[in-house]
């Protein structure tokens, strides 16, 4: 949005300074995007041509004398037809940029003879178009003084940035309304008088719109006969120049100026080009409209157009047409000014392409309430320049203004930003901005004007008075400190999510993202299915229940990357699981899947040795990991044998804490798992459930113990147990490591051998049991002791006896 600092007089009585309205509108959230002075005008004087003689070598030139008000005439070569001794212009000395012909200029020779600066046109200083000749100024013009200052050329130029929100601001009163209540001046407050008509229109229009009277709201219009069609007057034209528009003729630089001046797009028909009446309505399929810039359009049936009986003459909110629109041989115009609803603009000027001045306003909104003294501001300004006879207004459609009252707290401003404005003075400011507070005390009614279309709630409210105050009143606060500096900032199963993540990561493997949708007889093979897990509008088919586990996601990507030539690879995922529609239901669960021989040193085939397929250790060992990095009591974990339906039987694993708390399960696929999801290949995996692993106990400090080692040399004793098959090597593991807690340190088991010599029935379990002194060097004696220990606490707890 551009406009004059001139023009902006017109609407702020302001005895304030360029630079401060330059940094009130960028405080107030007009953000001023560039800023013209016109420094670049100061350089061109006013001179007089003292004498003209011809070019000795060019019959078209002339060399001139010309007095700048220095009293040292200067010589200059000038090729214009009307340079004359006598005449008064514009000039230009050597060093000054022309922005018209893009040239800086200096001292040069032109058909050898020296020129010191150039006399200049009006369209070498981008005045206007005008090149037949230099400018030409009347004889009182003051010689030696500002060419710019005398014809109003540095008259500074200022572009703001709008943001979509603020459609009362495309106007220069709405600028001027803005500083007025942010303190810079007072609103020059000047009501549009009606034109008194007389008979009617000589074109009548009709709205036919059938069951969507929205597309048109409102539709005001007169006609004026008589009207003689010419340049508008220069203060108009400079004005439009000055915003980058181009003066056309006065009719359509009145509609131009009305627009930018208060907001209001206007059109003039060409009343004679209307063939009949002119109606509201949708455009046809294929209809085709060649509009004022010279290019046609092809409209559609969602486009709403005016229309007479030859066809469409306006893209509505948006362009007139070039059959109707106004020349020099204009005598009798129709002046439209109508309502337009925003989406539909905004659609058609964005599906056909076009970008206007009107279209910028009406898909933003604009004030309906100056609908009708819009077209009473512009037939005051034909009257006022091209004469005529104006008819009645008429106006179809229009029901009115309903103001939205908004409900505003006071209290909000010092809640919503910080800043302690009084309740009156919020109101005081809201009332500036022509907002009507309804009430006083805390909590008042606000009626929000016609011309705000933004203003929707008790926020919006709250951002007017933050706005108008002073964004810059806002004082640094520093932030509350919630917790102590050391306190947790992440959640225990945040936590524990991150940790799982790195342990897998660490472990080789990829992480997945895999869908939370699954098939169907997926869900069913992994212990879902339920009714009340089934999608009421599934994204696909084969996505038409919430997942009972990560597994079938992870084992259909794992065969997908196999499909495609990448047969070894070990994925991994954390995140969500379904077991029903409640939040209680949600369970964390962090689950990984390997394939073919991608095992924890390696995969594939070496020349040491190729890898072996995966297998339920594997799974096992992830499972542990993720268990560790999470802070689980590993030592005191039990490990049972068998696991789900989805594992196969004699090599799946669920880990526990006590009897009914299941961390996890682990182990390799059942076949007709397998075939449920058609996969195949050499696979295990696991699953993990974080939310089911214990808080820790709180500790009474967060400084680590000391760190006490022995002096003493650990000893090792090897251990044969023979036991039924049926016992598990974890039993042996747990009896042996009771026996002496102190002692023992460490458990593991290193053979294992089944044979006829031991009897149907019987394996044999070896172990190492490491064993720690702390006081002194154990004896024989000791080392019996705790020998005979062992085997009893290993032969009470599983029936296991020495192997002979």
């Amino acid at each position: 949005m551009k406009f004059t600092l001139s023009w902006l007089k017109d609407h702020l009585e302001t005895d304030a300074s360029l630079d401060q309205i330059v940094e009130t509108l960028t405080m107030i959230g007009l953000e001023v995007e560039s800023l013209d002075d016109k420094s670049a005008l100061k350089p061109f004087v006013i001179a007089k041509v003292l004498t003209a003689a011809r070019h000795p070598d060019a019959d078209k030139l002339q060399v001139l004398t010309v007095d700048t008000g220095d009293g040292k005439p200067l010589q200059v070569v000038c090729g214009a037809p009307n340079a004359r001794a006598g005449l008064i212009g514009a000039f230009a000395a050597p060093g000054a940029y022309v922005p018209g012909i893009d040239i800086t200029l200096s001292v040069g020779k032109i058909r050898g003879v020296e020129s010191h600066g150039m006399m200049c046109s009006e369209r070498e200083l981008q005045m206007s178009d005008e090149h037949n000749g230099i400018i030409d100024l009347p004889a009182d013009a003051p010689v030696g003084t500002s060419f710019a200052a005398y014809a109003g050329l540095d008259d500074p130029v200022i572009e703001i940035n709008l943001t979509p929100n603020r459609p009362d601001c495309t106007s220069v009163h709405g600028i001027a309304r803005d500083l007025a209540a942010a303190g810079l001046g007072t609103l020059r407050k000047k009501p549009v008088e009606s034109v008194a008509g007389a008979g009617e229109p000589q074109v009548n229009v009709t709205l036919d719109l059938k069951d969507e009277p929205g597309l048109c709201p409102g539709f005001a219009w007169r006609t004026i006969k008589g009207v003689k069609n010419g340049p508008a007057p220069k203060w108009l034209q400079q004005r439009l120049i000055a915003i980058g528009l181009r003066p056309i003729n006065a009719l359509v630089d009145i509609t131009n100026y009305v627009t930018f001046d208060r907001g209001r797009p206007l059109h003039v028909f060409d009343a004679d080009k209307v063939n009949g009446n002119l109606t509201v309505r949708r455009a046809i399929d294929g209809e085709k409209i060649l509009g004022l810039n010279g290019k046609e359009y092809t409209l559609r049936w969602d486009n709403v157009v005016i229309a007479d009986a030859d066809g469409v003459e306006s893209i509505a909110g948006i362009m007139g047409g070039e059959h109707s629109g106004c020349d020099e041989n204009t005598t009798n115009v129709v002046i439209e000014s109508a309502l337009w609803d925003a989406l539909n603009v905004a659609r058609t000027g964005r599906d056909l392409g076009i970008i206007t001045d009107a279209r910028y306003r009406f898909e933003r909104g604009v004030d309906p309430e100056f609908m009708i003294p819009g077209l009473e501001l512009a037939t005051q300004l034909v009257l006022e320049f091209c004469g005529g006879a104006p008819s009645r207004t008429q106006v179809a459609g229009y029901k009115g203004h309903n103001s939205r009252i908004v409900r505003f707290p006071a209290s909000e401003v010092k809640r919503l930003t910080g800043i302690d404005v009084p309740a009156e003075k919020s109101l005081e400011i809201l009332s500036r901005l022509g907002f009507k507070p309804q009430g006083s005390g805390e909590v008042v009614d606000v009626a929000v004007p016609s011309w705000r279309p933004d203003v929707d709630g008790k926020a919006d409210l709250v951002e007017e008075v933050m706005r108008i105050h002073g964004v810059d009143r806002i004082e640094p606060q520093p932030l509350v400190s919630h917790a102590a500096v050391n306190g947790k900032i992440l959640t225990t199963l945040q936590i524990r999510t991150r940790n799982a993540r790195r342990a897998l990561a660490s472990r080789g493997m990829m992480e997945a993202v895999t869908w939370s949708f699954i098939p169907e007889s997926s869900a069913r093979a992994f212990g879902g299915g339920q009714s009340e897990l089934k999608l009421a509008n599934p994204i696909a088919a084969d996505m038409s229940d919430m997942r009972p586990s990560l597994l079938p996601g992870l084992l259909a990507a794992a065969q997908r990357n196999a499909d495609r030539g990448f047969s070894d690879l070990a994925l991994f995922e954390v995140s969500g699981t379904y077991e029903g529609n409640t939040p209680e239901a949600q369970r964390r669960v962090a689950g990984g899947v390997r394939r073919g021989t991608a095992k924890l040193e390696g995969s594939g085939r070496h020349w040491s040795g190729n890898a072996g397929p995966v297998g339920v250790f594997d799974a096992k060992a992830d499972a542990l990991a993720v268990l560790e990095a999470c802070g689980a009591p590993v030592e005191k974990l039990q490990i049972e044998s068998g696991g789900p339906a989805w594992y196969h039987l004699g090599r799946s694993g669920t880990i526990k804490l006590g009897p009914k708390v299941i961390l996890g399960t682990f182990g390799e696929f059942h076949p007709k798992t397998l075939e449920t999801l058609d996969v195949a290949g050499a696979l295990c995996g696991f699953e993990v459930f974080i939310d089911a692993i214990p808080e820790p106990k709180q500790k009474p400090t967060r400084t680590k113990p000391a760190l006490n080692l022995s002096d003493f040399q650990t000893v090792r004793r090897d251990f044969a147990f023979v036991v039924d098959k049926s016992v598990e090597a974890g039993a042996i593991l747990r009896a042996a490591l009771a026996s002496d807690k102190k002692l023992i340190t460490g458990v593991q088991v290193f053979d294992l051998f089944e044979g006829a010599s031991l009897g149907a029935g019987k394996k044999s379990v070896a172990i190492e049991v490491a064993i720690q002194p702390l006081e002194r060097t154990l004896t024989d004696e000791d080392l019996d002791t705790l020998t005979k220990r062992i085997v009893e606490s290993v032969g009470k707890q599983t029936g296991g006896v020495l192997r002979g």
